[in-house]
């Protein structure tokens, strides 16, 4: 099997089993959501995880930093949503907090990834004094 050189980040590792552990808690959710908030929290899951394949592949850290931003905003959108299908009864506090801790480490990776991107940025950039 060929491995992608995205799927080395520790960042996409924890972002791509979050996606999978939100699919697989979204499926209980009531029908009628299934354009509503399961679509919704399955899209930004979804987006986290691409930002960082595409950010990967541009050129320069500059690009690969805005990709990883989207990332972040991606997981912050997501844990907006979990709260909320928790407060509506779609899942258990016990689901709730097991979804947000994978959020938790995936949104941890990705801030590490990110500062690591912008560190090898510095060391690039010619110095002006």
């Amino acid at each position: 099997m060929h491995v992608m050189p995205y799927e080395r980040f520790e960042a996409w590792q924890a972002c791509h089993i979050l996606a999978l552990e939100v699919y697989k808690a979204s499926k209980t959710w009531p029908r009628e959501e299934m354009y509503g908030l399961t679509s919704q929290v399955r899209r930004a899951a979804t987006s986290a995880l691409l930002n960082i394949a595409e950010g990967s592949a541009k050129r320069g850290p500059r690009e690969f930093r805005r990709y990883l931003d989207n990332s972040l905003g991606s997981l912050s959108e997501l844990a907006c949503s979990l709260r909320l299908a928790k407060d509506l009864g779609f899942m258990s506090e016990a689901d709730w907090e097991r979804l947000d801790d994978l959020r938790w480490e995936a949104g941890r990776k990705t801030w590490g990834l990110y500062e690591a991107v912008q560190t090898s940025a510095d060391r690039v950039r010619p110095s002006n004094g």
